[in-house]
């Protein structure tokens, strides 16, 4: 069976993970072209990646005829755009999250995406690809858990990052703490309860990085919600993890608990020396979650080869972008925000 060839557009720190993924490990397909406006990045592609098509243009790059699929890595204002662009080619569609920025504008691109169904469109919710998540849907699957009750979602940046993302929020958007981070999370109480945000409450400060504040943006942001089946869920988001990139779930049951990276270990080792006993921790996400990367993409060239839908909608991305934004809402006006 011949290689999908993909297109992909940006290639900064996850651009990069998706890139290396894509000439090493996705046996399935071809990093075929490149697009990012940074030459840098295209001389990476170039040099290091084996990449001979390296485009300055998005748009230019999806005139290539000979191109399968994208996979949009750019920064969050483009996606949409990218998306339908992509779509009116011809061709599947692999996009990081989120589809948009702007509600009424990810709605038309869903309508897209559903009018293109002959195309394969996968958002990239990696955690639901971790072999751990996925050991825990099973487990809930099975009914072992019985009625979900509560989840708990922390999502903590390492405070390593924490400089060159206010360097970043001082030129770019994010989108926001809620919609840049907790969206993650967001997806994960959806995917495990099945059930739909009906209010949220959210609250948020930067006493770890007071710059932001004139960026709009926030260090730390926490959400109390309701879900219509009447979970209890709240979700921490940060940018300050001193100890390494802290990413934990916690499921309660009425028959029992679950608890996904309760620390964020880097492996099996533990060090017993004059500092104590030492567990070496994950110091970042495309560590923590290599093989979910991994996963994802060949999910994605499975779904286009075996010519079947992606488990991850439009739709997926449609409703976690409503919650985020409304998270968003309740932290700018202090109140319960409804969906």
């Amino acid at each position: 069976m011949a290689k999908i060839k993909i297109g992909q557009v940006g290639l900064g720190r996850l651009g990069k993970v998706h890139a290396e993924n894509i000439v090493n490990h996705v046996k399935g397909a071809e990093l075929f072209a490149v697009a990012s406006v940074v030459e840098q990045e295209l001389a990476y592609a170039k040099e290091e990646l084996g990449v001979k098509n390296c485009y300055t243009s998005y748009s230019e790059m999806i005139e290539n005829d000979e191109l399968d699929a994208v996979v949009i890595v750019s920064p969050s204002g483009f996606h949409a755009v990218q998306i339908s662009q992509a779509l009116e080619k011809g061709l599947h569609v692999f996009s990081e999250k989120p589809i948009g920025l702007e509600l009424d504008n990810i709605k038309q691109v869903v309508e897209k995406i559903n009018s293109h169904s002959d195309k394969v469109f996968q958002l990239g919710f990696m955690r639901r690809f971790d072999d751990s998540y996925q050991f825990a849907k099973d487990v809930v699957q099975n009914g072992e858990l019985g009625k979900i009750t509560a989840m708990r979602c922390y999502g903590i940046d390492p405070s390593a990052g924490l400089d060159s993302f206010i360097q970043f929020a001082k030129n770019s958007a994010s989108g926001g703490i809620f919609l840049d981070m907790s969206i993650h999370d967001i997806d994960l109480v959806r995917w495990f309860t099945g059930s739909e945000f009906k209010t949220v409450y959210s609250l948020g400060n930067n006493i770890a990085a007071p710059e932001l504040t004139e960026c709009e943006e926030l260090e730390t942001g926490a959400c109390l919600a309701e879900l219509e089946d009447g979970t209890i869920a709240y979700l921490l988001a940060g940018r300050n993890a001193q100890h390494g990139y802290h990413v934990e779930t916690e499921i309660i049951g009425t028959e029992g608990m679950i608890r996904i990276g309760n620390a964020p270990e880097k492996n099996l080792v533990t060090v017993y020396d004059k500092n104590g006993v030492v567990r070496p921790t994950s110091g970042h996400f495309p560590e923590r979650f290599k093989l979910a990367f991994i996963n994802e993409i060949n999910a994605f060239i499975e779904s286009i080869n075996n010519n079947v839908p992606s488990s991850i909608t439009g739709i997926d991305g449609l409703k976690s972008t409503e919650v985020a934004i409304a998270m968003q809402e309740s932290y700018e006006k202090k109140t319960i925000i409804t969906l």
